[in-house]
């Protein structure tokens, strides 16, 4: 209850500047949305997959002269009734979940201490790359993975940004995140999208209880802050630039693995000590047009700062437990991998558009035998001045292995409708459809075919 009433508190409060703020200025200073997104299974018995009604609130205020302040904060009715007793039903938080977000709240100012220079320091929301959601240059920020379709979310940082200007062209961007914040996971039915599958050393052993201990680093600027900068460029056309950031892994790394029997018929309980390892990330990338097409690529090099190393001890099953016998398995090598992604799209004259990407490596894959590839396209008709969009090609293929191919691919295809109602409203009715084999992204996505409905009010 105490945290509810803090989250109520800052709302007014927020609410209450961006109205006194407005009368100071003929400009709107609050803007904003309201969406819903609702998602169905397709597989019976139909299950609600997703439940989310989001206000989001956004408030832009030139503080004073060069000055300006920026927050959005998003207010969430967010999940299905969870009460499991009768005693939940006298806890609202439980039988109508809500929550209340700082997405932004950050001041910038420009030209401190010298003409050219801009300053920024709170949470914010520092985007790298050039190509379509998919980039892997993109890590100053943690990754939201909350919405495992949200694809390209990320979460703001708490961050100082100072961004030198050498002319129009030019610009050379400094950032710097006293601590470290792991990206955070799936949740609902997609909570387990991905977890990696547990491998056990002997056959006839199964997975019965889990617990684990995540080591978070300390918080100092030794272990837990990062660094890193960025240039930027224009010329003869093409839009590019070069960035290193030095940082953590934002999903965690299992590093020891204790098992114990858990019963007499190969159940195993498991204990696992988890780690988020350093690592250099060198990136590049351009976007350009030619002949009325727009073209991109971006590539990172991951270089880890050390191998991670996994042990399991499975000391029950050779003496009984007297002694501790680990089997070691290196997870990350040390060796540098690269991911990258190019695409292009064309807007054509009959109002169609087409959106092409072929994307190695997705957000969660780690180690250079560990990259998968992935085709994404989507083709847009436009109609009634476009108020109506249709989209019967969206979806694309992942690769896990090229030589069996067979039984190492997954499909998915999202055909979509979308309709602006008014010049601020947007009514959205999707289908989601999976299928493949082995491990990749999609393929885990198979018993989770959808139909979506989304609608967004925009003030």
């Amino acid at each position: 209850m105490k945290n509810n009433s803090i989250y109520t508190l800052i709302a007014a409060l927020f609410l209450a500047l961006s109205s006194a703020t407005a009368q100071n200025s003929a400009k709107p200073l609050l803007s904003g949305y309201l969406q819903t997104d609702q998602r169905l299974l397709l597989k019976k018995p139909g299950n609600w997959a997703w439940n989310e009604n989001r206000l989001s609130l956004q408030l832009n205020k030139k503080v004073a002269g060069r000055a300006k302040f920026h927050s959005e904060i998003w207010l969430r009715n967010m999940g299905l009734p969870a009460a499991a007793t009768s005693a939940d039903l006298f806890n609202k938080g439980i039988v109508d979940p809500w929550n209340l977000e700082i997405r932004d709240a950050y001041v910038r100012i420009t030209g401190l201490f010298t003409p050219g220079l801009d300053v920024t320091i709170g949470r914010q929301r520092i985007a790298w790359g050039t190509a379509d959601k998919f980039n892997p240059t993109d890590n100053v920020n943690p990754y939201d993975l909350e919405d495992i379709l949200d694809f390209g979310r990320h979460r703001a940082s708490d961050a100082i940004s100072l961004q030198y200007y050498f002319n129009s062209d030019y610009s050379l961007q400094a950032v710097f995140l006293p601590f470290f914040q792991p990206w955070n996971m799936p949740v609902g039915v997609f909570s387990s999208v991905l977890t990696p599958d547990f491998q056990f050393p002997f056959e006839g052993m199964y997975l019965k209880n889990y617990s684990d201990t995540l080591e978070m680093p300390q918080y100092n600027f030794k272990q837990s802050a990062n660094a890193g900068f960025r240039f930027k460029g224009f010329a003869a056309g093409i839009d590019f630039s070069f960035s290193y950031l030095y940082t953590r892994e934002g999903l965690p790394f299992s590093v020891y693995n204790s098992l114990s029997p858990a019963d007499t018929l190969g159940g195993i309980a498991v204990r696992s000590v988890m780690r988020y390892p350093r690592v250099h990330i060198i990136g590049a990338d351009f976007a350009a047009n030619l002949f009325g097409a727009g073209l991109w690529a971006e590539a990172a090099l991951y270089i880890p700062r050390d191998s991670v190393v996994m042990s399991t001890d499975i000391s029950p099953w050779i003496n009984g437990g007297i002694k501790p016998v680990t089997i070691d398995s290196t997870v990350l090598k040390k060796t540098p991998y690269l991911k990258f992604v190019i695409g292009a799209d064309y807007s054509f004259a009959n109002n169609t558009y087409l959106n092409v990407q072929f994307l190695h490596g997705f957000i969660n894959e780690r180690g250079k035998d560990n990259l998968n590839d992935y085709f994404i396209v989507r083709y847009e008709i436009n109609l009634l001045n476009n108020n109506l969009k249709l989209v019967p090609l969206s979806g694309g293929a992942a690769i896990t292995r090229w030589s069996h191919i067979s039984d190492n691919y997954a499909l998915f295809y999202v055909p979509e409708i979308s309709y602006m109602a008014t010049s601020n409203l947007e009514l959205n009715l999707s289908a989601g459809i999976f299928g493949g084999k082995s491990d990749n992204f999609f393929s885990k996505l198979n018993d989770y075919d959808m139909v979506i409905f989304k609608m967004k009010y925009s003030f």
